[in-house]
């Protein structure tokens, strides 16, 4: 499972076409993975998918119900990684969420640079996105309130919420494509869009986009991989998470994917054009999302998220 676009394009170039080229093992990627559809496919029997790519919440309720395969962790580069795999899920990678925009069209001074801002549309007018999910969404609520980033967990449910209400008229689209975070800017249907840095970066890189992020304040999460319960290639799929940690192979995906890789080694692999654009994970303006406990609460948010989006 991936998630299309760019990131998409990354991981089959980084990854999965080299993964092939080693192995002989053939990869099918399908696009935007769905922890619904994971439960769907257990409950039945009839699991159709091996590899699950998901940000932390996800993939730390996914272990929570017992989505996922143990895995052997005896195949990894455990002391080369800067975050230890549990019993069911390796990290990927580090990634920043935070304020894309125009600069064309808003220079400095006229775009929001936190999230403070981003929720103040009487000094910064226009249409915003914000992720289909209750996960991010909070948090970023929460911090637009003035919550420390330190001071975040446990989550206030009902004052993100009641921040929420404030900015709900000036929200174009919830987004479920990673890839609309982009396209809705770039089509000007949306001023300013909650998206990430390594799809902003991406954009720019490929010539004639007029995009820019801010890092005046991100949200920063882990990116997991996991081997859906009763994956039908279960030793395939555990050879492939082990090729995707080995340095080589994380500095390759991370300068098309411009995330921060887990394997130290390979930060020293990475390309001076992407440095700049790797998430700040010292603390203090930003944030790191918390995965525990998100696994305790996230189902029952994401409920109430999704009745509230539609009221």
């Amino acid at each position: 499972m991936s998630w299309g676009g760019s990131y998409h394009n990354a991981v089959l170039k980084g990854l999965v076409e080299p993964f092939m080229a080693e192995t002989g093992i053939h990869v099918t990627m399908v696009d935007t993975p769905d922890l619904a559809k994971v439960k769907a496919q257990i409950l039945s029997g009839n699991v159709e998918w091996d590899l699950f790519d998901s940000p932390g919440p996800l993939a730390a309720t996914g272990s929570r119900e017992g989505y996922w395969e143990a895995l052997d962790t005896s195949r990894l580069p455990l002391s080369e990684l800067s975050v230890q795999p549990t019993h069911d899920l390796a990290p990927f990678f580090l990634t920043a969420g935070g304020i894309a925009y125009d600069p064309k069209e808003f220079p400095e001074g006229r775009h929001p640079r936190n999230f403070e801002e981003y929720f103040d549309v009487r000094r910064f007018p226009g249409l915003r996105t914000l992720r289909n999910r209750v996960s991010e969404t909070l948090e970023v609520a929460l911090l637009a309130d003035g919550v420390a980033p330190d001071q975040l967990y446990p989550l206030d449910v009902a004052r993100g919420f009641r921040m929420l209400d404030t900015i709900k008229p000036s929200i174009i689209k919830w987004v479920e494509a990673t890839t609309q975070t982009i396209t809705l800017l770039q089509a000007g249907e949306a001023d300013f869009s909650y998206s990430y840095a390594s799809r902003v970066q991406t954009a720019r890189a490929s010539g004639g986009v007029s995009i820019d992020f801010s890092f005046g304040q991100t949200l920063n999460f882990l990116e997991y991989l996991s081997i859906l319960k009763g994956a039908p290639h279960r030793e395939e799929a555990m050879q492939f998470i082990a090729f995707a940690l080995r340095a080589d192979r994380q500095a390759e995906t991370m300068n098309l994917l411009v995330n921060r890789p887990v394997n130290e080694k390979a930060m020293g692999m990475l390309s001076q054009k992407v440095l700049p654009w790797m998430p700040d994970i010292n603390p203090g303006k930003n944030a790191l999302v918390n995965d525990a406990w998100w696994a305790e609460n996230y189902a029952p948010l994401e409920r109430r998220f999704k009745e509230w989006t539609l009221s």
